[in-house]
């Protein structure tokens, strides 16, 4: 295993690692997203249109040529960042990235009406989910007039409004001033690999920093939401705090929180305490959520309209313990073995590796960042962990409530 961190002549830094004996190679290309979208829905769509068609295919030739060389390619938006990114039989190199090369400069979205009719389809869908809904109001109020409350149902809202025009500016602006970073895995020599991203993404507009406009949101407040619906039989529960994010000093700790607390299933405090004990649910979860500028919290329970008061109780309790009790050492090194275990997991595969690489760097980290979470997780003690739940566990936090 090589690793080779470097510049294109455009400023774009990437990264090369060689993994011998693989078949498959991946690339991942992200694009930084620096401002907040005109009207919630742009960015959504953005993503979606760049596969329908190119000055060159329609969306049905982009799509048999694709197929024709089995390369999964794919356009993917999240809040902070545009990821492209492909896998390929190493001998299909060339068209693969010939073919990225296609989509990134001569995406024409042809497809603008047809694709805006299928995501409305598909946002409606969603949100017959009772926990998607409920995680949309928790979102909303979390985020309150912020980019990154921009929730599903504020797309659904503005999607009649948006217009092609839109979504061609949009993009235009991401491509230029968009920070934009590359991570290559597989088996092909380094050299062979570079020769054809120096003349393909090697010719996209520089990659530059840019000016950021998004301003960190805050949360001042209690806020609760209440939703009710007529088709339920179960209530859905979503409390939440904001915290900080990935990066800052107490990012490993909050890593190891959530796993004690309710991320790690069957033996984590809240589905011992809540689901085995109490038999409040079948389903109650912790979750850390991390974007550029803000992470959050979330603990999540569905269970009978009765147990509400009970499982918020509960939930409460829980916090309270974390709070004021160390956690054991035994408990700590579980996490971390668990943290660990995971972070092999899904990072075992050559896309995996180079979409994680795209991703820290991109958010500003590092190619590296994942390695050097994992030695900051190690030496994380039950006293971070004490002072992160009595910081972060505070009186401003988000309750959102779906219920018959």
């Amino acid at each position: 295993m090589t690793k080779y961190i470097s510049k294109l002549k455009n400023n774009i830094e990437y990264i090369y690692k060689k993994n011998a004996n693989t078949p498959r190679i991946a690339l991942c290309l992200n694009i930084s997203i620096n401002k907040a979208e005109k009207k919630a829905g742009i960015y959504s769509l953005m993503s979606r249109l760049l596969l329908q068609g190119t000055k060159n295919y329609n969306c049905e030739e982009l799509a048999n040529e694709f197929e024709k060389y089995a390369i999964d390619f794919s356009s993917e938006l999240f809040p902070n960042y545009l990821r492209l990114k492909f896998v390929c039989l190493n001998e299909d190199f060339s068209k693969a990235i010939e073919l990225m090369n296609e989509v990134i400069k001569n995406s024409t979205f042809e497809e603008f009406e047809k694709e805006r009719i299928k995501l409305s389809g598909e946002i409606t869908a969603e949100l017959d989910s009772p926990r998607a809904a409920a995680m949309d109001a928790y979102c909303k109020a979390m985020f309150e007039n912020h980019y990154y409350g921009n929730s599903l149902t504020k797309v659904l809202e503005n999607l009649a409004s948006l217009t092609k025009d839109d979504i061609k500016d949009a993009y235009e602006y991401i491509l230029k001033s968009g920070k934009k970073v590359l991570a290559v895995v597989g088996a092909l020599e380094k050299d062979d690999v570079l020769d054809k991203i120096e003349k393909t993404i090697g010719s996209l507009p520089n990659s530059a920093e840019g000016k950021f406009e998004i301003e960190k949101p805050e949360l001042k407040e209690v806020k609760k939401v209440e939703t009710l619906r007529a088709d339920l039989n179960q209530a859905h529960i979503i409390k939440g705090w904001s915290v900080p994010t990935l990066g800052q000093d107490d990012y490993p700790a909050l890593i190891l929180l959530n796993i004690i607390l309710g991320a790690c299933g069957l033996s984590s405090r809240l589905f011992m305490e809540l689901r085995d004990k109490k038999g409040l649910a079948y389903v109650v979860r912790s979750t850390y959520e991390t974007f550029k500028l803000a992470g959050n919290f979330m603990i999540y329970i569905a269970t009978e309209p009765k147990n509400i008061e009970v499982s918020l109780k509960g939930f409460d309790e829980e916090i309270e313990k974390i709070r004021t009790i160390p956690v054991s050492q035994k408990e700590l090194d579980d996490a971390k073995n668990n943290f660990i275990g995971k972070c092999a997991f899904i990072e075992e595969t050559n896309i995996q590796q180079a979409c994680a690489y795209a991703k820290y760097a991109v958010l500003g980290s590092g190619f590296e960042f994942s390695q050097e979470i994992k030695e900051k997780v190690k030496s994380v003690t039950p006293e971070q962990i004490l002072d992160c739940a009595k910081k972060y566990f505070n009186d401003k936090y988000v309750l959102s409530v779906i219920k018959p």
